[in-house]
């Protein structure tokens, strides 16, 4: 009886540690600092998920039947650049195929450009230069354009869909920051995002996912899109035309073409520093 009982009293102080325990456990868990697992801080929900993914797949599906309708070509040859040098050789490659089948190839060109912007695969920029070594200028500035504003719009409404939790993850510190900047310039929206477009100040990939998000209305966003990305665009496709003097991505905005875009962005913000000047008056 005896060996029962103190069999019984350590159970239940067993037991009551282990209450205790998980009540610790618990206060832990509804801490702020408390950090969950890896696997349990993944943003999206199941559906979520599924939905973005069955995005990936349709557009996927999209840009593998528009390359196996093309003219025929040595896909070996064919890979996303990571460097200079890949893209000079990706262009010696290209250069006669686009002038075989130009229709075909703009098409092959344009899907694969919105479809990097789209999913924010990095290498967009060696697209740009491809853009002006093959087309020059006045036509390759056009393309990059149109697929730069397209494949960011198509962000956009992807981030609709999944975007808040993705970005709520990655960026809250940045979010918060870019949310509080919005309602500050509500009456001057469309200077304010003309001058983000225009400058290095945001990334455009968290211009793109977070715009949706602090209610940035989508005809401001892409006319601010539009003629925003024209100075860096032009700067990139121009640079295309001499792909044997670049020697590195970090040469295309050095500190002078740094300056010239933030002088050129100020510009943009000039109605919206005006009018605050004359409230405060």
């Amino acid at each position: 009886m005896a060996a029962a009982r103190g069999l019984i009293g350590e159970t239940n102080g067993t037991t009551v540690r282990v209450a205790m325990r998980d009540e610790e456990m618990g206060k832990d868990e509804d801490s702020p600092n408390w950090k969950r697992p890896k696997f349990e801080r993944f943003p999206l929900t199941r559906w979520e998920f599924a939905a973005a993914l069955g995005v990936f797949m349709l557009f996927s599906v999209g840009l593998f039947y528009i390359y196996v309708t093309m003219p025929a070509a040595e896909y070996g040859k064919l890979k996303l650049p990571r460097t200079i040098s890949d893209l000079r050789l990706l262009k010696d490659h290209l250069a006669t195929y686009a002038n075989d089948h130009p229709a075909q190839f703009i098409l092959g060109y344009c899907s694969t450009y919105i479809f990097m912007q789209t999913f924010m695969i990095p290498g967009t920029i060696f697209m740009s230069l491809l853009a002006g070594a093959l087309f020059g200028v006045v036509r390759g500035l056009f393309l990059v354009l149109f697929n730069a504003t397209a494949g960011a719009s198509s962000c956009f409404f992807l981030s609709k869909l999944i975007g808040k939790p993705i970005v709520n993850w990655l960026w809250p510190e940045k979010l918060r920051f870019f949310q509080a900047e919005i309602a500050k310039r509500r009456e001057k929206l469309l200077n304010y995002m003309l001058f983000l477009r225009i400058t290095p100040s945001l990334p455009n990939l968290f211009i793109n996912l977070a715009s949706p998000i602090v209610d940035i209305p989508f005809h401001v966003f892409l006319l601010a899109t539009l003629v925003g990305l024209i100075p860096a665009s032009y700067i990139t496709v121009r640079a295309g035309l001499a792909l044997g003097d670049l020697k590195s991505v970090k040469d295309l905005y050095d500190f002078k073409t740094l300056s010239v875009l933030f002088l050129i962005g100020s510009v943009s913000i000039v109605p919206t520093l005006l009018k605050r000047k004359r409230i405060y008056k």
